[in-house]
């Protein structure tokens, strides 16, 4: 937890970089010199690469050629995630050895951006999983306690930035897999709404659930590079679509809007308490509603295992030696999802989505728990609550089903591990999204 990194804010470090008391050849040394391999946070480093985008960061900054608030930032990417000369392996055996030959569209906006790419960061086997300890790179350990998960599966993200490595990182989310990992490691990671950020050259899962998020340490980070690989001009407000409700929507003046608190159905009460303590202290006002997570829950489970197995059928078939254990007992049962359940479920979808409309328009904000237990043990396959795989993803994997932005942000310990709340609301009003989050953050403990 004590990489120079640590509390260091991207408009910290631009200003630094911008009165020239830092360089981005500085910043990328300090980045290298903050990787721990215990951690085994990265499965790949290009230093000579990432040296060359320093430099010339350094020399348009100081030719007053600005490219914004990632200008000579270092950043970490997920390998699932394509940078054009560098291995994309998907924690898989199936593509070892394998380099991409064209970047994805995030990274072409972070070199655009001027950002530095440090690396590539480890990865739950195909993006597959919420524990980031099923992998053919080994498991990414949590900086919190090196013996426990750090949720999955933009695993090793969430452990460069909670280790300080780096001050933000890029990952992707089809049922919680920026959120997770960033709940278990006592950061910030936010999943924009479907489609903000394109997925090109991004390895799917499920491609109607898939999307790019960002990891860093506070939301406010998240909301600037957000925007940035958003391509959101500044000052620009959000689009209301696709998930527009009925009536217009007018942001309410802060201190953040009507609030809404969702009763988690499965969770530590330990957590629970520690979560809603948090939220009450900062959201005195906020109501008690009900959703029906499992419901969700269960759409998501049918459309994420048929996209899935979709993806992978072939390689089940060809060569299954080839994939994690897990992994492949996953994509055999995902293998036996009738049609009649995926097509069942894309309809109860839509008037799910119709029920949560009427939802957002009552209220600005959701909250709840993002996870229900604290990160176990490094192998760990169940809990108290039931088996981890499905309860991992219990209150991330609605807000994927259904599109909508969603947010992770510290709100305590419990047993001296972080947990956090998760803020949801309909795009448009991602700008007050990212200020209750803040103020989450910021609450006295």
């Amino acid at each position: 937890m004590g990489g120079f990194f640590a509390g260091r804010t991207l408009a910290d470090l631009g200003a630094a970089l911008r009165a020239g008391t830092e360089s981005a050849s500085g910043l990328l040394e300090r980045a290298l010199e903050s990787v721990d391999p215990s951690l085994n946070a990265f499965v790949t480093l290009d230093e000579e690469g990432a040296a060359v985008a320093a430099r010339q960061a350094d020399e348009e900054l100081g030719s007053s050629a600005d490219r914004g608030p990632l200008h000579g930032i270092p950043v970490a990417v997920k390998d699932i995630i394509d940078v054009a000369g560098l291995p994309t392996g998907m924690g898989s055996a199936h593509f070892a050895g394998h380099t991409a030959e064209h970047d994805a569209a995030v990274v072409t906006r972070l070199r655009t951006a001027g950002a530095v790419i440090v690396g590539k960061t480890g990865t739950h086997e195909f993006a597959y999983g919420g524990t980031g300890d099923v992998s053919a790179d080994g498991p990414c350990r949590n900086p919190r306690d090196p013996s426990r998960m750090s949720g999955g599966s933009s695993s090793g993200s969430a452990v460069a930035v909670a280790a300080g490595t780096v001050p933000l990182a890029i990952g992707t989310d089809t049922g919680g897999s920026v959120r997770i990992p960033a709940a278990f490691c006592g950061i910030t990671g936010f999943k924009p709404r479907f489609g903000a950020i394109p997925t090109g050259g991004v390895f799917p899962l499920a491609r109607s659930f898939d999307h790019v998020g960002v990891l860093a340490g506070t939301p406010a980070d998240c909301r600037t590079a957000y925007r940035v690989l958003a391509d959101l001009p500044p000052g620009l407000s959000e689009p209301r679509e696709p998930f527009e409700p009925p009536e217009p929507f007018e942001p309410r003046p802060e201190p953040g809007g009507s609030v809404a608190w969702i009763e988690p159905q499965e969770i530590d009460p330990d957590v629970e308490r520690a979560v809603a303590g948090t939220v009450r202290a900062v959201f005195p006002d906020a109501a008690s509603v009900k959703v029906d997570l499992k419901e969700l829950r269960r759409v998501f489970a049918a459309i994420q295992d048929s996209e899935a197995y979709e993806v992978h059928a072939e390689r089940v078939a060809d060569a299954p030696e080839l994939f994690q254990r897990p992994t492949l007992e996953r994509l055999e049962r995902a293998g036996r999802t009738p049609g009649w359940r995926y097509v069942r479920a894309e309809r109860e979808r839509a008037e799910i989505r119709r029920e949560v409309e009427v939802l957002l328009r009552r209220h600005d904000l959701l909250v709840l728990p993002t996870m229900p237990i604290t990160a176990p043990p490094i192998g760990t396959t169940g809990s108290d609550l039931g088996p981890l795989t499905p309860l991992l993803i219990s209150l991330t994997c609605a807000w994927n089903v259904l599109g909508l932005p969603a947010i992770s942000v510290p709100a305590g310990t419990v047993g001296g591990l972080p947990v956090a709340a998760q803020l949801v609301t309909r795009p448009g009003a991602e700008d007050l999204l990212f200020a209750a989050a803040e103020r989450l953050r910021s609450a006295p403990r």
